[in-house]
């Protein structure tokens, strides 16, 4: 099993790490990790999904885990194919978005298993 865990703080990346970030759908990356993402890793203004530049959105506020599920696991199926890449997810959708870790952390379970993957140690149990 993994020993590795996203930082608490990422001020910058390697060239193959990318930033996965809670988003809106809008794309307006106005406050928390997505203003980060935007100000330091290459998010676009106007994309709520997917890759964009060193980061990589999943919208978390515009509903329930019901609705934040699909994307994840669209997340998923991207890092699976994109072995190359390093990915850093942040504690999305518990911040500004108002989910608890305990209710965010089963979307990614699977990424338990994945090398490329590294998650916040409050979402492995």
């Amino acid at each position: 099993m993994k020993t590795q865990f996203t930082p608490d703080f990422i001020t910058e990346l390697k060239e193959n790490e990318i930033f996965v970030f809670g988003s809106n759908l809008q794309g307006m990356h106005g406050g928390g990790a997505a203003l980060i993402a935007y100000d330091k890793f290459g998010a676009i203004w106007g994309q709520g999904v997917g890759l964009q530049g060193q980061s990589y959105g999943i919208p978390t506020m515009h509903g329930g885990i019901d609705v934040i599920k699909p994307y994840v696991d669209e997340f998923i199926e991207f890092a699976k194919s994109h072995p190359e890449m390093t990915f850093l997810v942040t504690r999305i959708g518990c911040g500004i978005a108002g989910f608890k870790d305990e209710e965010i952390a089963p979307l990614f379970q699977e990424c338990i298993q994945l090398e490329n993957v590294l998650l916040p140690r409050s979402f492995v149990k």
